[in-house]
């Protein structure tokens, strides 16, 4: 395609866009220039070419000048005096011929991409004869041209339009090269410097300090506010905060920095003042980012494997077959599988319908496996919905046994008769029972887990209603409820069990008030003490929060975080029952009791005896209850039947 060269006839033609676009002129018109003899050569660059050109240039003025010595002629300098003419006779014939081929006015040499001169840019002169171009000192130069590339030969006619090149020309062309090379080495030997040294690299941060605005500013802010301003701020205080001394602005204290922290966080991650003022107490403030920042995102899909029905490879396998992406939950669970992607709903496939796996938490799993219960042994789950801990608790006991689920919700309840149901568990009893009154309904149980209603802070993925919604009144509330329902569980156990005498208290709360606060009080209400969970993995719980001290075996209880264990909030405490026995609040008054009755005695020094017998009458009144309580230990330890 294109339009053909016809090289008969010499139209005037300028370099207008068709020709530039046409590739079809370049073909037809590179088949008249003649072959070039280097075409087999590799190709040079910019600065190559112009390097070799030069080179030609020079090695043909040698020659001339070598010619023009042989004849007794002077060679001809490169002065533009010199150029203009010589002083002997034979300087007509030694004039600078004018070369035949002109360049057009307004027009400028343009290269095609492979090196060729376009077409029409050039416009031949001619005057009825053939003459060949000539150089500056007369000689032909179509042999030269011959050896030359395309790109050489234009060089070299839009040099010699300009009046040809003088030997300084040449020399100030290297010496811009040079500089320009010279340029070029300090621009890469600063960059590597400064990727070397990031100390010279400018820091805005440092330059520009964060100032915290005034409330004057902050009213002025639009309503919503730019979510993108508060980023960059809550940024700038936290990088404040984790160096105030150096970083603070003078006239404020770190109080305002943490308020108006506060106040940028609750308004970016929409949580209420009161709940994020108590996240802040729990956590440091950048592990505190990422826990806002991981309850944004749901936690990964788990599934529990139902070893009544099934194994776990088999489940796999099955699952796979199906378009199921899944992986072992992790070396800590024998049972759990983690699902990133289905192809069919995972909670509606043949093996879901037939039992073989629970849609159940990771963190769900943890409690069971602190509790370990064995077989025929006879287990309470004192708040069973809505059953996936029960049924784990039945498929670890083989189906032996007694399990007696409870919840004080009977609508619950159902959706824990249909699981158990599905799930081939024979060994469970459902009741429909308030866990306070539950001691006095049945006791003696070998092993207790508690799954304490709380107030969800650990769930805040699930159910991001938590974040607005609870307030101090509710966190009391629910730390009430669980002191009086960890106190039932306590004494449901029978502390002379062979085998168990556990109780395992979870809630799926982060907060202090309904967990180590909670644990603290039993150990002072009961005679239980903490033991390890069996977990390997999780945070210890707290042993101090900000003025409040607890037991030191507080250190074996354990917390999970989702943004460190990419599972839901939970904590969970094992206690281990030893006597039966309930502490009373007198016991802990006797020492009080006696110095009051100490006192009450006359010091008199010389009846040492009669002290002796008012004292002991005094302490006999004040403990009539001790044959009561031995004879209620016994009837506790005999009350569980015989296998």
């Amino acid at each position: 395609m294109g339009r053909k060269v016809d090289p008969s006839r010499k139209e005037k033609r300028g370099p207008g866009r068709k020709a530039r676009k046409q590739r079809g002129a370049e073909v037809e018109l590179a088949r008249f220039l003649p072959p070039d003899p280097e075409a087999g050569r590799k190709k040079l660059s910019s600065h190559g070419r112009k390097r070799a050109a030069k080179r030609r240039l020079r090695a043909s003025s040698a020659r001339a000048g070598k010619r023009l010595l042989g004849e007794g002629r002077e060679p001809a300098g490169q002065t533009s005096c010199e150029r203009s003419g010589f002083s002997d006779g034979n300087s007509k014939w030694l004039a600078l011929a004018k070369p035949k081929k002109t360049l057009s006015k307004g027009n400028s040499v343009e290269l095609t991409s492979d090196g060729e001169v376009e077409e029409g840019i050039w416009e031949m002169e001619e005057d009825g004869s053939s003459n060949e171009m000539v150089d500056d000192y007369g000689a032909s130069s179509s042999e030269e041209e011959e050896a030359l590339l395309p790109i050489e030969k234009a060089a070299l006619k839009q040099k010699s339009d300009r009046g040809g090149l003088s030997g300084d020309d040449f020399e100030d062309e290297d010496d811009e090269e040079e500089e320009e090379g010279a340029q070029e080495e300090a621009s890469r030997q600063k960059i590597g410097q400064e990727e070397e040294s990031p100390d010279l690299q400018l820091n805005l941060d440092v330059e520009e300090q964060f100032k915290l605005p005034t409330n004057e500013q902050i009213e002025k802010e639009d309503i919503p506010p730019d979510l993108h301003v508060i980023h960059q701020r809550i940024k700038g205080n936290m990088e404040v905060l984790q160096d105030f001394a150096v970083k603070r602005e003078e006239g404020h204290t770190r109080q305002e920095y943490l308020a108006l922290l506060r106040q940028d966080m609750a308004a970016y991650y929409s949580y209420s003042d009161f709940l994020l003022a108590k996240l802040m107490d729990v956590f440091p403030l950048p592990e505190l980012i990422n826990f806002l920042e991981a309850n944004e995102v749901p936690r990964p899909v788990t599934i529990r494997t139902n070893t009544l029905k099934t194994r776990r490879r088999d489940l796999a396998q099955a699952l796979i077959n199906r378009g199921v992406n899944l992986d072992p939950l992790g070396k800590w669970s024998k049972t759990g599988l983690v699902i990133y992607d289905s192809s069919v709903p995972i909670g509606a496939t043949p093996e879901y319908l037939a039992g073989h796996y629970m849609l159940q938490g990771a963190s769900s799993l943890l409690p069971v496996m602190a509790l370990a219960p064995q077989e025929n042994e006879r287990i309470l789950d004192m708040c069973c919905a809505p059953g996936g801990k029960t049924s784990y608790i039945a498929q670890l006991m083989k189906n032996t046994g007694m399990i007696l689920a409870n919840d004080s919700n009977a609508e619950r309840l159902r959706s824990v008769v249909g699981n158990l149901h599905r799930l081939g568990v024979t060994n469970a009893v459902v009741s429909n029972c308030d866990g306070r009154q539950f001691p006095k309904v049945l006791g003696g149980f070998d092993r207790v887990l508690l799954d304490a209603p709380c107030s969800g802070t650990g769930v805040i993925s699930k159910d991001p209603a938590v974040k607005t919604n609870k307030d101090e009144k509710d966190i009391l509330c629910c730390a009430h409820l669980q002191k009086e329902l960890i106190l039932s569980a306590i004494d449901s156990v029978n502390a002379a069990s062979e085998t168990g005498g556990y109780v395992v208290y979870c809630t799926c709360s982060i907060m202090v008030e309904e967990n180590e606060w909670v644990v603290d009080y039993a150990l002072k209400k009961r005679n239980v003490r903490l033991v390890a969970t069996g977990l390997d993995f999780g945070k210890e719980g707290f042993t101090r929060f900000k003025d409040r001290r607890f037991h030191p075996s507080l250190k074996t209880t354990r917390r999970f975080y989702p943004h460190t264990h990419n599972m839901d909030g939970f904590f969970i405490a094992k206690f281990k029952k030893f006597s039966n026995a309930i502490p009373q609040a007198h016991k802990d008054e006797e020492p009080a009791v006696e110095a009051a009755a100490l006192s009450t005695v006359p010091d008199t020094a010389g009846e040492p005896q009669q002290k002796k017998k008012k004292f002991e009458k005094v302490c006999k009144e004040q403990k009539p209850l001790q044959p009561a309580l031995k004879k209620r230990d016994l009837l506790q330890a005999q009350r569980r039947p015989s296998k």
